[in-house]
C-alpha cells in the first residue's frame, strides 16, 4: 500500500498520492454525490476492512467527515484516507493518466465477477437517488453491476460499495 494510514496523518493532495503511489495494486472509492453522513461513515468502515487506498468526494453536495461520520464508521474515518476535490471528472482524468481503470456502478454494467478488477482499480459510486452523473458515467472504463434477483431496483450505496470492495479486493489478493 501507498500510503502511512496512521490517525491524524494528512494525505495531501491527489498529485502527492499518486506519486507516492507505489505497486500494481491499488483500490480507489469516488462517491458522487453520496450526502448521507451515515453511509458515508459505513463506507469508509468498510473501505477501512478491505484497505482502500483512497477515498474521494467532491467538495460541494456531499458528505464529510463530521461525527456522525466518525460514529458510524467505528472510528474507520481515522485510517482511512480521505480528500474532497473540487471536480470529480478531473480525479477520473488524473486517476487515468496513473493507469487506474474507472468502473462505474449502475444497474446495466456487466455483473462485478466477470471483469477484472486486479491492478489498479476505482470504483466511481452514485448517490442512491440519482446514480452517477452523465458526465462520470461516460468517463468510466466500464460500467458494473451487482447480480441481483429481489424485488427493489438497488442498493443502499454503502452495501454497493463494500460488495464491490469485496471482489475487487478477491480478485487483487488472490
Amino acid at each position: 500500500m501507498v500510503l502511512d494510514k496512521a490517525p491524524g496523518k494528512p494525505i495531501g493532495t491527489l498529485k502527492s498520492f499518486l506519486q507516492a503511489l507505489t505497486g500494481s495494486q491499488a483500490l480507489v472509492l469516488l462517491l458522487d454525490g453520496v450526502t448521507d453522513p451515515h453511509n458515508l461513515g459505513a463506507v469508509l468502515r468498510s473501505a477501512d476492512q478491505f484497505a482502500v487506498d483512497l477515498v474521494v468526494v467532491p467538495e460541494r453536495r456531499a458528505a464529510h467527515e463530521t461525527e456522525t461520520v466518525a460514529r458510524v464508521s467505528a472510528g474507520a474515518n481515522v485510517y482511512v484516507p480521505m480528500i474532497a476535490v473540487p471536480n470529480l471528472a478531473s480525479v477520473v482524468a488524473d486517476l487515468k493518466a496513473s493507469e487506474f481503470w474507472i468502473y462505474g456502478a449502475a444497474a446495466e454494467g456487466k455483473s462485478a465477477g466477470s471483469l477484472d478488477l486486479r491492478g489498479r482499480t476505482a470504483l466511481l459510486l452514485g448517490s442512491e437517488g440519482r446514480g452517477l452523473g452523465r458526465l462520470l458515467r461516460e468517463r468510466c472504463d466500464e460500467l458494473v453491476a451487482i447480480p441481483t434477483r429481489g424485488h427493489v431496483d438497488s442498493f443502499n450505496v454503502s452495501v454497493a460499495a463494500g460488495i464491490l470492495m469485496y471482489e475487487a479486493r478477491r480478485q487483487q489478493w488472490g
